[in-house]
């Protein structure tokens, strides 16, 4: 808009100056017949020495616009150095494969070869600063997509069942075929146990729900928390209970304290990991 006032302006100087010029030689040509007043030949200067000053103004503003606009390119180029930036640190946070989301590249770009040639500065920057808001726009929108993965994943890893479900204690019984304790036969043990001191804190090794928590015959105080993803983990021979059914844990938090109840020889916990109904050996979750 402003270019084309440049040239509407330039253009009217130009038809002013005919003016004058053809005047003037239709004066020196007719002689005394066709006389140019004084008066005339002053507002025709006045006139050009205002066109002077509107062109010179709109200069002005075209040379003001140009700098704002190089500005504003080099705040979005800062902005997208800033997005680039945080999507690498987030890749990097999140674990992510190599390559699933590659902040380290410029994005493909391509198109005809339109020919090279100096065009007009305003409408090159007007095509920079699109170019830049397309780009801002599609590393936003990746950034969305890699926030929604990482928690999910950070979901995920929540609700799988990892750690020691203890404060302290060691494992005094592993998963799997042992002497039973109480008649000396052969049995299957399906889970660990932790022995410790009286009263030590037992932990949840998942996020989740608590669906159980009361006596329940040989396993005596016991809690059981479902996870999600078929998952599901029983704390078993417990003194205290500090949890009830339907309330919310986090992993880490204490849900019972160590006892001896229910089928038990000394203090210590029962664990177990179910997963889809199945028990199975708590052992790698412990170590994860």
């Amino acid at each position: 808009m402003i270019l084309k006032r440049l040239l509407a302006y330039s253009a009217a100087g130009l038809a002013v100056v005919s003016l004058m010029a053809g005047a003037f030689f239709a004066g020196s040509h007719w002689g005394a017949a066709t006389p140019i007043s004084e008066h005339t030949l002053a507002r025709w200067s006045d006139d050009l020495a205002s066109q002077d000053e509107q062109l010179a103004a709109i200069r002005q503003q075209v040379d003001d616009q140009v700098a704002t606009l190089a500005t504003r390119v080099g705040q979005m180029q800062a902005q997208l150095l800033r997005l680039d930036a945080l999507g690498k640190h987030l890749t990097e946070v999140g674990k992510l494969k190599r390559g699933e989301f590659d902040f380290d590249q410029p994005p493909a770009l391509g198109g005809p070869e339109t020919g090279a040639g100096e065009g007009p500065v305003v409408p090159a920057l007007d095509t920079m600063i699109d170019s830049l808001d397309a780009q801002i726009d599609d590393r936003r929108r990746q950034l969305t997509a890699l926030q929604s993965l990482i928690l999910t994943r950070e979901l995920a890893r929540q609700i799988v069942p990892g750690g020691r479900p203890v404060e302290s204690g060691y494992i005094s019984s592993l998963y799997g075929q042992r002497t039973d304790p109480f008649h000396g036969k052969e049995t299957n043990h399906p889970g660990l146990d932790f022995a410790g001191a009286a009263g030590t804190q037992v932990l949840a090794v998942a996020d989740g729900i608590v669906s159980h928590a009361g006596t329940d015959g040989g396993y005596g105080r016991s809690i059981e928390i479902t996870h999600g993803n078929g998952y599901v983990t029983r704390y078993a021979h417990n003194a205290k209970l500090l949890v009830e059914p339907g309330q919310t844990v986090k992993r880490g938090d204490p849900i019972a304290l160590m006892g001896s109840t229910g089928r038990s020889t000394g203090t210590h916990l029962h664990f177990e990991v179910m997963r889809d109904g199945q028990r199975v050996n708590p052992l790698s979750f412990v170590r994860r």
